[in-house]
């Protein structure tokens, strides 16, 4: 159940993530991510998941990151809305991936981004911002070619 409106614990929370976003190492996978990693296939996506993979580091770094966040969101810790406020940026890594998570879940594990896709689509202030992020993602990937 979500919180009817927010409160200082919900501040707390998110200058905590806030914080944790400018560590270095994170600051680091999350510009990777960002700049580097483009799927265009399932077979791309899946690549990503194993630890050969140059950028397999920054995928586990930022990939839990936003679960782990997004998991307050869903279990109701934290103020949906007032958390998607400044916290979107891992809805545009998994809006990178909606398309291949079935395939991914299938080679790796059914819990691949669950609480991502729920804020994703369960989420009345995430679905808002997903649908934004996601037609941004559909026209970084055109423009990439």
């Amino acid at each position: 159940m979500a919180k009817p409106k927010p409160d200082h614990e919900d501040a707390e929370l998110v200058l905590r993530v806030y914080d944790l976003r400018r560590e270095p190492v994170l600051r680091q996978a999350r510009e990777t991510l960002r700049t580097e990693f483009w799927p265009k296939t399932e077979k791309d996506a899946v690549a990503v998941t194993r630890g050969d993979h140059p950028l397999n580091s920054a995928y586990r770094q930022v990939g839990t990151y936003w679960e782990m966040v997004y998991g307050m969101v869903r279990h109701g810790i934290v103020h949906p809305g007032y958390f998607l406020e400044t916290n979107g940026e891992g809805l545009f890594l998994y809006a990178k991936l909606e398309p291949y998570v079935e395939e991914m879940r299938r080679q790796t594990t059914p819990l691949v981004f669950r609480n991502c896709e729920w804020v994703a689509t369960q989420c009345p202030e995430g679905r808002q911002l997903f649908e934004v992020l996601r037609a941004r993602v559909k026209k970084l990937q055109e423009a990439r070619g």
